[in-house]
């Protein structure tokens, strides 16, 4: 399987060092042994965990400073956190998901993994922030929610100046048009979206960069699920 991790990255532009080569196929076996017991992923295949979980996750490295400070809100098995930090162990990471069984699934895969500098928390998006309101210098998420709501969890979290990337599928730029009052109420603009093909199979990736430019206004996210059943549109 190491040659595959190998392989794989270097078709995507990146070279991986012995040590993370080694990371990432620990991080597969464990992911698909642990996937027996509670529902982490739907893909399992090897191939397709490393170009779809892997490689996807780590898309736009290029857009993390050094040192960065990053959430990854909703991250579920750790992706795209995990896999930024295997590549970026610099970057100070906390993992938040609101299921405590993929939280401690996550601190056993990052002992497993050896990597430092990451913080796990069991908690929702809209009541953590009460604690980090613009703290991060990047807050992150993939397949989580459409930017209107996904805005309203992730940019109370970033500083002025910061960044929020949204990993989205084809139908970016219809929710970027879908989501411009939510980003304008909470302080967001799109600076890009990169696009991304990971193979014919797969289609196209998005990562949309919504730069921070003024506070978000402290009512900001709402409670009760607000932000997913009634998004700012």
């Amino acid at each position: 399987m190491q040659e595959l991790i190998k392989t794989t990255f270097e078709n995507y532009g990146f070279s991986l060092t012995e040590t993370q080569i080694l990371q990432f196929e620990k991080y597969f076996h464990y992911l698909v042994e642990e996937n027996k017991k509670f529902n982490l992923t739907a893909i399992t295949q090897q191939a397709e965990v490393v170009r779809k979980h892997f490689v996807d996750s780590v898309l736009p490295l290029a857009e993390i400073s050094k040192n960065a400070s990053i959430i990854d809100v909703g991250t579920g098995a750790g992706f795209p956190g995990v896999p930024l930090k295997i590549l970026r162990p610099d970057i100070k990471l906390t993992l938040l998901d609101s299921l405590n069984k993929r939280i401690e699934f996550l601190k056993r895969l990052c002992q497993l993994l050896n990597l430092q500098g990451v913080e796990f928390v069991h908690a929702r998006a809209e009541d953590y922030v009460k604690q980090k309101r613009e703290r991060f210098d990047i807050a992150l998420s993939r397949a989580v929610a459409s930017i209107p709501t996904l805005s309203e969890y992730l940019l109370p979290y970033v500083k002025v100046g910061g960044c929020a990337l949204m990993y989205k599928g084809s139908k970016a730029n219809e929710e970027i048009e879908q989501g411009k009052n939510a980003l304008n109420i909470l302080g967001g603009k799109v600076v890009d979206n990169k696009k991304y093909f990971l193979s014919e199979e797969d289609g196209e990736r998005n990562v949309v960069i919504v730069k921070k430019i003024k506070n978000t206004p402290p009512k900001y996210p709402r409670g009760k699920n607000l932000p997913k059943s009634n998004p700012l549109c």
